[in-house]
């Protein structure tokens, strides 16, 4: 058991979650050390500021000894990682970093927020909720969040633990998918669209996945669920695990205000949330039904939220003028993307839009995968789809044409670029007047156009 480790050593410390994580720790009091063979900014500049970045980059086995009590891997190495093998050698634990989130959090109370879409919007939502509790807890989401220094969080007092819950795999070593480490007392399903394509080949593998974190929920536990996805539906009526509850969500009535929405629901009528679109509104119901079994009521949950900003990159505001705003959300797959471009596409009814999604996934970038967009732009005057040709050779995929895109979003209005310059091009020329203009991407195409409308 590792509640009381000391010494821990990240290996690939410079991901995303793992450098928090390395943050996190050495903020609770542990001796904290990691190593990457590249590690580049965020990341850099924050383990920087925390004195935890690596004095030379690559991988060194004289950095692992027996004095260390826990090694957490990150996704980055690989097996035969000469650290990997020499903490093997000595018989140092060596744990995924959900497998040591779970090590830490064995005396809470277990959240765990899963699905194809929503996870980092309502964990962040929860987390921005129970800190006006004023109670100590552990959590990890997969964005930053408004007044939230680290996306991780540990704290010895904690009682109940919130954590976003990732189908992808725990570590080299460990093929699982993250989230069934957790072992909840509280799940939340949003939906299920097959994602990860390189990990799960097959939509049965990847509702596998899902059927087994029901399965791990703790005995008297709920499964909380999206009673309008009819796949996942389908799971629930397996009822996998019999000793739970399964209590399903909707979104609930409102109207959307220039700041948000108006609830409209019989039991909480006119709350103002600081959010907008059906999608929003429905993460933000899984939430207050989470909140319930924290024992925190709907009307103190939705009243809490007055104040709250979101996470980075959800549908989040980089510019609002008056006959302007632009919106910049992380979304990726088919459904993500449906729902944000629908979200937007109402509550600018009035104005022209233009949303530019670039293909950055390697499920995004499979030619069996893509044809899941048809649809995904419709009702946008101007639609753009970019891919980069240099990430199909990066991620060894073969190469993809601008036909065979066009072809999979069956929408003729859809320009597809692989060019770089031409979307740079189309963004110096649009006509702001009267506009809403949507960027969208999981990679780093829109960092220098987001500093510009900032």
């Amino acid at each position: 058991m590792l509640e009381k480790a000391q010494r821990v050593h990240l290996i690939a410390v410079g991901g995303a979650v793992m450098h928090n994580m390395a943050i996190a720790l050495k903020n609770k009091g542990l001796t904290v050390t990691g190593s990457d063979d590249a590690i580049f900014d965020p990341s850099k500049s924050r383990l920087e500021a925390h004195g935890l970045l690596p004095e030379k980059m690559g991988w060194d086995a004289a950095r692992i000894t027996s004095e260390l009590d826990a090694v957490i891997l990150g996704m980055h190495a690989r097996p035969g990682n000469p650290e990997l093998e020499k903490a093997l050698a000595l018989g140092i634990p060596v744990l995924s970093f959900p497998e040591f989130m779970f090590q830490q959090s064995q005396q809470c109370k277990r959240v765990v927020v899963a699905g194809s879409h929503g996870k980092t919007t309502i964990t962040s939502m929860l987390l921005h909720s129970f800190r006006k509790t004023g109670e100590a807890f552990n959590y990890l989401v997969g964005s930053n969040i408004e007044g939230f220094d680290c996306m991780v969080g540990f704290n010895p007092q904690a009682q109940t633990a919130i954590f976003e819950g990732d189908e992808y795999l725990s570590s080299p070593l460990d093929r699982r998918s993250k989230f069934l480490h957790y072992k909840p007392h509280v799940a939340i399903i949003t939906g299920l669209a097959w994602d990860h394509i390189n990990v799960f080949p097959t939509y049965e593998g990847y509702v596998r996945s899902f059927e087994m974190l029901i399965r791990d929920i703790q005995p008297g536990g709920v499964l909380i669920y999206f009673e309008g996805d009819a796949e996942l539906q389908k799971l629930v009526a397996k009822r996998p695990n019999p000793n739970i509850r399964y209590v399903g969500y909707r979104s609930l009535d409102f109207e959307e205000t220039e700041n948000g929405s108006n609830l409209k629901s019989t039991c909480f009528k006119d709350i103002d949330v600081p959010f907008f679109g059906a999608h929003n509104l429905a993460n933000a119901e899984s939430a207050r039904l989470a909140m319930h079994e924290l024992g925190i009521g709907g009307q103190a949950f939705y009243q809490s939220l007055h104040d709250y900003q979101g996470a980075a990159r959800r549908l989040q505001q980089i510019r609002n003028d008056e006959d302007f705003t632009v919106y910049y959300d992380f979304a990726h797959a088919p459904s993500k993307v449906k729902a944000t471009v629908a979200a937007v596409r109402q509550k600018y009814a009035k104005r022209k839009m233009t949303a530019i999604l670039e293909l950055h996934t390697f499920s995004s970038l499979d030619k069996k995968f893509i044809p899941f967009y048809k649809g995904a732009m419709d009702g946008v005057e101007e639609a753009i789809v970019f891919f980069d040709p240099k990430v199909l050779e990066h991620k060894n995929m073969p190469p993809l044409s601008v036909a065979e895109v066009q072809e999979a979003f069956a929408n003729s209005n859809i320009t597809v670029l692989n060019d770089k310059t031409a979307v740079y091009e189309n963004l110096e020329k649009l006509d702001e007047n009267n506009r809403v203009l949507l960027l969208m991407s999981s990679g780093n195409l829109f960092q220098a156009a987001v500093a510009k409308y900032k």
